[in-house]
């Protein structure tokens, strides 16, 4: 093309070359500043498969991780029933966490693979895989007799073909940067006499740089101080990264948020710094129970007694005790962690909180019309809400199964080092399945008029913190914090009947309290004289397991401060989202094969969402 060489066009040429592009102050483009995390996103930090010991002894024989990642990504897999199964929505990422105590093991058990047949107790347990319920549940006792012990009944061959090695390769090719990501990890199952110290750990990295260790059992350390001086070895000696996360801290008999360490020593700064270093955050929801509070420790709070499991410890070897629940739930240990927080200096239970569904069926479906249970026992059909869960002489109605949870991570990415970094900075949240978008912010100059634009988290991000963090300092002047909250409903479920804030505070005497307050709810109701909110209605029909729209609200949101702020005392703040009624799982299944449920089982409930707390340090 043939240009005119005219002084106006000169002119021009000279003005693109006083303004090349690329040297503007600021850019034209909003988003090409700051990477702020726009994007939430779903998954599962806690699935087992064939090559768990219990999974495969439940009879989960053939589904391997690969077959995990695969139905998280949305596809149809044959679960171990028979039946076909799939999401209603995929995942965003997923953690195998099998169980790192006899790893492998249980597949070549039940392939009767001559080397490892060569031991009495292998031969004994592959006998046991043939037998009744009774039969299996006395072979789990005699694992965890083992676990106490503290060494492996049977080991995997010399020479075998690494599991470790091999989950780490499928979870490479499982993940797909900006589409899937799935995690490399383990649980380590240290469980004290049958209570639950369990933890997941997860990985950022590859199985390139994950496969220089080993997986770390409860036969390498029982005490979660060694898990950790593990994770320090690995992030020294690889240059990796890793966190755990503890779960089912509700059948922990006491121990998972303790006064003391394991061995009964005070917790001093030393400890609560590598715990809040090496587990950020922990796990308050799950199908083994809701964990975030008890109606012993929280009687003023109508909504405390959700989805409770407190009848025995993990084992069910050991009743619980009243004492217990104080030390068992997420909300009385982050209570705690501002005692010793007061005394040490450092919080060791500065948590952030997800969910997930520690389901063995390698399935991460929690979903209530579509619940695949805790093992293949438990997949749909007309009998799984007549079984028990546990000891086959005394176990639990197996309707108090939860179909729950799923971790929510704020991230800029589905990428496995953009979602760990926001694990690791607790900007994450839990479901218990309804995947309800939720945004928590706090600062000291916040008003509503920070929620009228149409992008307030961008702004909330330049004059706050959002869940997980801590206030920054208090400004000269400023009198409380103010927070602001808004929560979305999951397109595809429940209108939200309410949001509340809990606070927890420690006080000049050394006592730590609580509050629930009702900050934003639906369909213009009034509180009573009491300040009590009333109930938002039930549209639940149990006859078709339906239930309708027609109360609770799309989306809330409020800016709210602290009316009782005290800047002397150390709190925290979290964000508890409440659905209006909806069938459970066992309602579903009622009506999907015409059967009759138990006495006494809980048809309705109301899901939920906790985010992770704000703390405010003096």
């Amino acid at each position: 093309m043939r240009i005119a060489h005219t002084a106006g066009a000169l002119a021009a040429l000279a003005l693109f070359a006083t303004s090349p592009i690329g040297r503007a102050a600021e850019p034209y483009s909003p988003w090409a500043g700051p990477d702020l995390p726009r994007e939430v996103f779903w998954g599962d930090t806690h699935l087992h498969t064939s090559i768990s010991l219990d999974a495969n002894l439940f009879g989960v024989t053939e589904l391997d991780p690969a077959d995990a990642f695969a139905f998280a990504r949305g596809e149809t897999i044959q679960a171990t029933s028979g039946q076909p199964a799939r999401l209603a929505r995929p995942l965003d990422f997923l953690v195998i966490s099998d169980h790192a105590e006899y790893l492998g093991v249980m597949p070549l058990i039940r392939a009767g693979d001559p080397a490892i047949l060569t031991g009495e107790t292998a031969r004994r347990w592959r006998a046991a895989l043939g037998g009744n319920a009774k039969a299996r549940y006395d072979m789990m006792m005699e694992i965890a007799d083992s676990y106490d012990a503290g060494a492996p009944a049977v080991q995997l061959p010399e020479g075998a073909d690494s599991p470790w090695h091999r989950i780490g390769r499928l979870a490479d090719a499982a993940s797909l940067p900006g589409a899937f990501t799935a995690f490399i990890g383990f649980e380590w199952s240290t469980m004290k006499s049958g209570d639950n110290l369990h933890r997941v750990v997860v990985f950022a990295d590859d199985a390139e740089r994950v496969g220089r260790v080993a997986p770390f059992s409860t036969f390498d350390g029982q005490d979660p101080e060694d898990l950790w001086r593990y994770l320090a070895r690995y992030e020294a000696e690889t240059g990796g990264r890793a966190l755990a996360i503890p779960h089912n801290s509700n059948l922990s008999g006491g121990r998972m948020f303790a006064k003391t360490d394991l061995a009964g020593a005070p917790i001093d700064a030393d400890y609560a710094r590598a715990r809040s270093r090496w587990e950020p955050i922990a796990e308050v929801t799950q199908i083994k129970g809701d964990s975030e509070t008890h109606p012993l420790v929280s009687p003023d709070d109508p909504f405390a007694d959700y989805g409770t499991w407190d009848q025995w410890n993990i084992t069910m070897s050991t009743r619980q005790a009243p004492w217990m629940q104080a030390h068992q739930y997420l909300r009385p240990a982050l209570r705690l962690g501002l005692a010793i927080d007061a005394k040490v200096g450092v919080n060791p239970y500065r948590y952030g909180l997800i969910g997930s569904s520690d389901s063995h069926t390698a399935l991460a479906a929690v979903e209530e019309n579509n619940f695949w249970g805790k093992q293949p026992v438990d997949e749909p059909g007309p009998t799984r809400a007549r079984r028990t869960w546990g000891s086959p002489d005394s176990g639990m109605p197996n309707t108090l199964q939860l179909a729950s949870g799923y971790a929510a991570v704020w991230a800029t990415e589905n990428t496995r080092a953009s979602l760990f970094d926001a694990m690791r900075r607790r900007e994450v949240y839990a479901t218990t399945g309804p995947r309800i978008r939720v945004r928590f912010f706090g600062g000291w100059t916040f008003s509503e008029a920070d929620l009228a634009g149409p992008d307030p988290a961008r702004n909330a991000y330049d004059e706050g913190v959002p869940m997980g963090a801590e206030l920054p300092i208090r400004p000269r002047g400023a009198k409380a914090p103010t927070f602001l909250v808004w929560a979305l409903k999951d397109p595809a479920g429940a209108h939200l009947d309410r949001v509340q804030i809990v606070k927890g505070w420690h006080s000049a005497e050394d006592q730590t309290h609580e509050r629930v307050h009702d900050v934003v709810w639906s369909d213009e109701r009034v509180p009573n004289a009491d300040g009590q909110l009333p109930a938002v209605g039930n549209t639940v029909d149990l006859e078709t397991a339906t239930y309708r729209n027609d109360v609770g609200a799309a989306a809330l949101s409020t800016a709210w401060t602290d009316p009782d702020f005290d800047p002397s005392q150390r709190a925290f703040y979290y964000v508890r989202v409440i659905e209006i009624p909806t069938p459970r799982w066992p309602a579903y299944d009622a009506a999907r094969f015409e059967v009759e449920l138990p006495d006494g089982t809980q048809k309705i409930h109301q899901e939920r969402a906790y985010t992770s707390p704000i703390w405010y340090a003096p």
